[in-house]
């Protein structure tokens, strides 16, 4: 009981303390606006005492202010960022679409101007829908099959010269065999010198130097280092004069008795999209 009248005594005064504050306050006022000359020393204190404090408190508001305005900045350049982001995005998606446009475009002139190199044969184009597991296109599959007229054994063009031969065909697709494979061989012979050869795929020496293999050179033979070396007429598969690929590092092979060689083909068999097939078959 002692303790509640000391607290509610306690709390009397303050209240009291608090009123006459209230009331000096007021009397310093009035005394302060009928009487201001002889007040002067009073206001000089109040200011004294109270400039400091709105200083201060005129700090800590610039303070907040500056803070309030960095965040609001900072939740400006955020959401600019997503939308430059979201900008950029988009600019890349369609520079993409530009790109992969221009890249089909290139394709499609190429086969054009591979077209209009062996004009005398019919050929229908054929985009490549699969490949082997192997990093090159050794075997592939295309989009044209027995529907569209395609046949076994017929010849399939790509970059600047001759490809591969269909192997297999289904309704709507068929298989293509590239001269790389290591099953693959084809008689060729020089433009030049119409020295023939045996041109022979292998994959590991085209992974590793960009060649693959030509035997059967003749000793007497005039094919000269990077000459043009193209299908024989002597080949019962491929259609004559079309273009292998080019000779390079010639010599005398293991049996000293005819000259070897290796063929850098004419076609990039890392990088390939659409072919054409020659729809004539080798009589």
């Amino acid at each position: 009981m002692a303790d509640q009248r000391k607290k509610y005594q306690f709390k009397l005064s303050s209240k009291y303390i608090f009123i006459g504050i209230i009331l000096l306050c007021f009397v310093l006022f009035f005394v302060a606006s009928r009487f201001p000359e002889r007040t002067q020393f009073l206001r000089n204190i109040v200011s004294n005492f109270v400039s400091p404090m709105q200083n201060g408190i005129n700090r800590i508001g610039k303070s907040i202010y500056d803070r309030a305005t960095n965040i609001s900045d900072i939740n400006s350049l955020i959401e600019q960022n997503t939308q430059l982001k979201a900008e950029l995005d988009e600019l890349k998606y369609e520079y993409d679409m530009l790109r992969r446009d221009n890249d089909e475009l290139e394709a499609f002139r190429s086969l054009y101007e591979l077209d209009q190199k062996y004009v005398q044969y019919p050929k229908v184009a054929a985009r490549i829908i699969s490949r082997d597991q192997n990093s090159l296109y050794a075997t592939f599959t295309v989009d044209k099959g027995e529907k569209e007229g395609i046949k076994e054994g017929m010849n399939v063009l790509a970059g600047n010269g001759i490809c591969g031969i269909v192997y297999e065909v289904y309704e709507h697709s068929s298989k293509i065999r590239s001269i790389i494979d290591d099953t693959a061989a084809l008689s060729g012979m020089s433009l030049k010198s119409s020295d023939t050869c045996i041109v022979s795929g292998n994959l590991a020496s085209l992974l590793k130097d960009g060649y693959i293999d030509i035997s059967m050179i003749s000793l007497n033979s005039e094919i000269e280092e990077n000459a043009a070396i193209v299908t024989s007429h002597v080949s019962d598969k491929y259609h004559q004069g079309i273009l292998v690929g080019y000779a390079v590092n010639i010599g005398l092979d293991s049996s000293q008795m005819a000259k070897k060689a290796n063929l850098i083909p004419a076609v990039d068999f890392e990088r390939l999209e659409t072919v054409l097939i020659i729809t004539q078959m080798k009589e």
